[in-house]
């Protein structure tokens, strides 16, 4: 029988920006009951470095630990398990002796630039996609491999750990490769939810590199002594294998009722499409630019990454810098009062990738689609709100005409679940209702793979996302107006994209 007292789980949940430790408290008597707290939060700043952008992985472990101390207090007891959600694509390479050989390296350094077209002289992109149904981005772990080729620190390395492996690796000792995090590899067959051998050796990839697989729901260590010692918690404290790409852990906490659904998982990136019981590997469905990761319970998502707030963060960060801060509560009233549509760009387009003039470098793309510039910070916003909608919306046609899938909702989980703006921008120019939330989805999807599988829950993902929807009251947005002006810009866009 599940225990009839909450218990509490603690999520590790590492974005872009900043990592936080949140505790969920779940219990599984009569319909279930779900209450999630932040118990700390800590920045994530990437460093430069003899021109290369790494990420700070030891100042975000010790941002972990602490909030594992936190947890603790919070909860007036060790938590009955840890699970650790991250961004994807990245790692760590340890020697033989376990150490880390240098800071891994952030996925928006140019290190794999060109690295696309080398692969592709040796194995066709029909050919790899086939094999790994993977979109193409500059920056997949496959490019990274590749870029790496006769570095010594690879040449060097016994064993290579994604980010949340390897945080994972720290806590335990114990090595291991969460199957949906290795899905952003593109060394991933999505139909055997296995290595793809043949593209790895015919890319010269070493898959003894990789610790064996492990899925959502598989147990991952205890937390050693030392941790223990650190962060103040009784052990045994075990470590459960949750969705580690937290892209997959947010879908899997999408308070969706039944199939017919789409998401747009936003945050620094939007991440927009549909859950499927099988991957899409067609070559309409590459050229299309859409990818195939691996879910919670076997599930596939199909989804097309977008540049997402990303754009606005990056303005926010400039304005600053030159010291004109805005305030996003008064920019997003602001933006709400500049007529929609004037101004928008593809925000897919790779030259917003890297950090840095993101002001500048949106006015530019705005001349090259051949719309007006926007000029105040106010205009930039809105024009960013508006190209993030119809990026939403294109991918979410795609995915139901690649796919064969019809939807009558979108849900939109993660941060910009907060955006009403955004929201309603997005119900507009899709003519579908969207459902806002949770914004805390990735930590939520976290939680209950945890809790699952200590049995305290029971179920597939019918049934933890039934519990969501019981505990939590997301916010719905009515599309309204003529979508004539969406189908204009959507139209103009689409000729831009075919003459690039």
């Amino acid at each position: 029988m599940p225990p009839t007292e909450p218990l509490p789980f603690a999520a590790v949940d590492l974005g872009a920006s900043s990592g936080r430790v949140m505790v969920g408290h779940v219990s599984g008597r009569g319909a279930g009951t779900l209450r999630l707290e932040e118990v700390h939060r800590f920045p994530n700043r990437p460093v430069r470095t003899m021109g290369t952008l790494h990420w700070d992985i030891l100042s975000l472990y010790g941002g972990m630990l602490d909030g594992l101390r936190a947890a603790g207090a919070a909860a007036g007891r060790a938590p009955a398990s840890v699970g650790i959600d991250t961004w994807a694509v990245d790692y760590g390479l340890l020697d033989a002796s376990g150490a880390l050989l240098g800071n891994p390296v952030h996925y928006r350094d140019t290190r794999t630039e060109g690295e696309a077209a080398k692969a592709g002289a040796v194995l066709s992109p029909s050919a790899l996609y086939e094999a790994t149904g993977l979109q193409h981005l500059p920056f997949n772990t496959l490019y990274q491999l590749t870029a790496a080729h006769g570095s010594p620190a690879l040449g060097a390395a016994r064993r290579l750990l994604l980010i949340p492996d390897l945080v994972a690796y720290w806590l335990t000792g114990e090595e291991g490769t969460e199957l949906t995090n290795a899905s952003t590899t593109q060394l991933i067959d999505p139909r055997t939810r296995e290595w793809s051998r043949s593209v790895a050796d015919t890319l010269g990839i070493d898959l003894t590199l990789f610790a064996p697989l492990r899925g959502p729901g598989d147990p991952a260590g205890r937390l050693l002594p030392e941790v223990l010692a650190e962060t103040g918690l009784t052990g045994p404290v075990p470590v459960t294998a949750v969705g580690s790409h937290d892209t997959a852990s947010a879908v899997a906490a999408v308070p969706a009722s039944g199939d017919r659904f789409a998401y747009v998982a936003t945050g620094t990136w939007s991440l927009a499409g549909l859950e499927l019981d099988a991957p899409v590997v067609t070559e309409e469905s590459r050229r299309a630019n859409f990818t195939n990761e691996l879910g919670v319970d076997g599930t596939v998502r199909y989804l097309r990454n977008i540049m997402g707030l990303w754009l606005l963060q990056e303005c926010l960060r400039t304005w600053e810098a030159e010291g004109a801060p805005q305030r996003l509560d008064r920019l997003l009233r602001e933006a709400a009062e500049v007529p929609g549509l004037r101004s928008f760009v593809d925000a897919d387009d790779p030259a917003f990738l890297a950090p840095g003039g993101m002001p500048d470098r949106i006015r530019d793309a705005c001349r090259h689609v051949g719309v007006p510039a926007p000029r105040t910070p106010a205009e930039i916003t809105r024009c960013v709100l508006d190209s993030l909608a119809l990026a939403h919306r294109g991918a979410i046609e795609d995915a139901q005409r690649l796919s064969g899938r019809a939807v009558d909702t979108v849900h939109v989980v993660g941060g910009g679940a907060h955006n009403e703006l955004l929201c309603r921008l997005t119900a507009d120019a899709c003519g579908l209702p969207v459902v806002a939330g949770p914004a805390e989805a990735a930590a939520l999807g976290n939680v209950l793979v945890q809790a699952r599988a200590a049995g305290v829950v029971r179920g597939g993902l019918a049934e933890l996302r039934a519990l969501i929807r019981a505990t939590l009251e997301p916010r719905r947005y009515e599309p309204t107006g003529d979508r004539a002006g969406w189908d204009r810009a959507a139209a103009l866009l689409a000729g831009e994209g075919a003459r690039r």
